[in-house]
């Protein structure tokens, strides 16, 4: 998909899109303003999916963390009312 068909006012400019450019300015010309593809499109698609699956990754160990602190909560309540019924039945 070419951008040079997009007026400059109505694009949304990406932090990529800026990374790319401070990166090489040429090579942003090239893409965003001529509108030609990168040569090495196989090694950026596998940048995409390794991305992908650290993003996943990432998403799957705060699911667990969030779980690991309901946990403790559900436990350390527990406790507390073993303590206080404890506590109780030996006054």
């Amino acid at each position: 998909m070419s951008t040079s068909r997009t007026p400059l006012h109505a694009r949304v400019i990406r932090a990529s899109e800026i990374g790319e450019y401070v990166f090489c300015r040429r090579a942003w010309w090239l893409h965003h303003v001529m509108g030609i593809e990168s040569a090495n499109r196989a090694q950026m698609q596998a940048g995409v999916a390794g991305h992908l699956a650290h993003g996943r990754a990432v998403q799957r160990a705060t699911a667990l963390q969030h779980a690991a602190f309901i946990l403790l909560a559900i436990a350390i309540f527990f406790a507390a009312a073993f303590i206080l019924a404890s506590a109780m039945a030996a006054h």
